[in-house]
């Protein structure tokens, strides 16, 4: 019960209600997004990226068919517990992304239980890195790439962009010689807090059991801590975009508030976006609300003609 008082004390009640507020105005001074149509992008699928142990890893990518390069670049995380999920379920999302002038990459990533932390962000730090040492095959700009994604995906976005200078999470394999920074993020429905999912999300003791090794002990709180994206937040965390449902019961959206509220003690850039009456898995006009915040924000981030404004 400790989460829903905390989002139900005046502070808070108050936060969600002006950041309401202001991202309604935000978005409201942007133009909807239109679909994309296979005139407009190129895309390839099942490129690998990385053999980590007994695994092949893959990406889908899209790219604009027309337009100077480079482009700026938006690695696409799927959710799914970290036990599940396909990259394909952002195939339309990258599609959307390359014809409003980016190229998108929808990954792979090794999944528990037969892979435990931190391997799934070794994971997508090697997409990265494989990215910038194709950046002239697929016209990346390889100072402007960002990482977006819900639910895990959210989380592992998330850590991207608190651990850009912290080499322990790039793991052992593919192009190490490349940079697995990334220039700005996307979190969805994300929890930035491992310690206090317990008791909200159902199937929290089992998922952990199978991401960490372990559910939450005494033992085990430390291991919970780190790898969770609140306690790794300083000045030199990656601008952050945060989205997330206001009636999400898995990942509560106070979670969101604590890492927007940590973010902004350290000074770091950041915005966060509430979903009035969201849950969890965002579809149809939830969904739509989140698309054009995360395409506003990284337009804003990542357009050279934006910046330079």
């Amino acid at each position: 019960m400790m989460f829903l008082v905390r989002l139900r004390s005046t502070r808070h009640a108050s936060l969600v209600s002006l950041v309401t507020k202001c991202s309604l105005l935000w978005l409201l001074c942007t133009p909807l997004v239109a679909g994309a149509n296979d005139e407009e992008v190129r895309f390839v699928a099942d490129v690998t990226f990385a053999s980590p142990t007994d695994e092949t890893l893959k990406l889908n990518l899209a790219w604009p068919r027309s337009g100077t390069g480079p482009f700026p670049t938006v690695v696409c995380i799927h959710g799914g517990g970290f036990s599940g999920g396909r990259r394909e379920d952002y195939d339309g999302l990258c599609r959307k992304f390359a014809a409003r002038g980016y190229v998108a990459a929808t990954i792979d990533y090794r999944l528990s239980p037969k892979h435990r932390w931190p391997a799934h962000i070794h994971d997508c730090k090697a997409a990265i890195r494989w990215l910038r040492a194709h950046a002239t095959e697929y016209g990346i700009d390889v100072d402007r790439i960002a990482a977006m994604g819900s639910s895990a995906g959210g989380h592992l976005s998330q850590f991207l962009a608190v651990t850009n200078d912290v080499r322990e999470f790039d793991g052992d394999h593919t192009h190490l010689d490349q940079s697995s920074r990334v220039t700005c993020v996307a979190a969805w429905a994300q929890a930035s807090d491992f310690t206090r999912e317990y008791g909200v999300w159902k199937d929290a003791a089992a998922a952990f059991r199978g991401f960490l090794g372990s559910d939450l002990s005494a033992e085990t709180r430390r291991l919970h801590v780190r790898a969770s994206p609140l306690f790794w937040v300083t000045p030199n965390a990656a601008p952050t975009l945060l989205v997330h449902g206001t009636a999400d019961r898995d990942v509560l959206f106070v979670q969101s508030v604590w890492i927007y509220e940590r973010l902004q003690s350290a000074e770091v850039e950041t915005r966060l976006v509430p979903i009035e009456g969201g849950g969890h898995g965002l579809t149809g006009s939830y969904l739509e609300q989140a698309e054009q915040a995360t395409f506003v924000f990284f337009d804003q981030q990542l357009k050279r003609e934006t910046l330079l404004k």
